[in-house]
């Protein structure tokens, strides 16, 4: 899997091909660990918010573009959700992970301009075939000269890394994007409206009691 990823970007001409690619089998049980986990918003915040995407699905840039920046200005940025991206990979997968692993390129602080960036170029890419200019483009806008992204879509490690985290998201059940949790507790698989988000934030806020037995 990992070698195909390579060999995909390579066909593209996002970088030349390693003399060694990765042949990694997928581990029994993959756990991704806290310190991969990039939180936006107030990481004590009462409600946790995932989202499980894909830089190359339509409908998360869709959720993204549409309804996100909404949800985050009335529920990040004023601390009171916090927001995890979990990584996963739909096809075209050299898209999503090129995309994944620059924006694990730059300061974590940048990392959600960076995904942001991805998924508002992402109509561009599919409708010009061109994943190397996007990508440049996206890397300068982050601090990222050429060569700096250029090096950072070699690095086999950061590969491997990406396919842990998506093969521990997929042990977890995943199986389409996106899918949203709150408090742990899957709300939905497909976008969500602000309504729904709005929802789900009072239902993780003030969950019910069980019943008793």
């Amino acid at each position: 899997m990992v070698r195909a990823f390579i060999l995909g970007l390579a066909i593209i001409g996002v970088f030349a091909l390693p003399g060694q690619a990765a042949t990694k089998a997928p581990t029994a049980k993959a756990v991704i660990p806290a310190s991969d986990l990039i939180i936006m918003g107030n990481p004590k915040a009462k409600v946790r918010m995932e989202e499980y995407a894909s830089l190359s699905c339509p409908h998360c840039a869709q959720f993204n573009n549409e309804i996100f920046p909404a949800f985050k200005a009335k529920y990040i940025d004023t601390g009171k959700v916090a927001y995890v991206l979990h990584e996963f990979i739909t096809p075209p997968e050299q898209v999503a992970v090129a995309g994944f692993m620059l924006a694990r390129c730059v300061p974590s602080a940048k990392y959600y301009a960076v995904v942001d960036d991805l998924f508002r170029r992402q109509a561009k890419i599919y409708e010009t075939h061109d994943l190397k200019g996007p990508l440049m483009e996206a890397g300068k806008a982050a601090g990222l000269n050429e060569a700096a992204v250029g090096t950072c879509l070699q690095n086999e490690k950061a590969l491997n890394a990406l396919y842990d985290r998506v093969q521990a998201n997929v042990d977890a059940g995943i199986q389409s994007t996106p899918t949203f949790f709150f408090n742990g507790v899957k709300v939905k698989e497909g976008e969500m409206t602000l309504q729904e988000l709005d929802a789900a934030y009072k239902s993780a806020l003030h969950p019910r009691a069980k019943p008793a037995k």
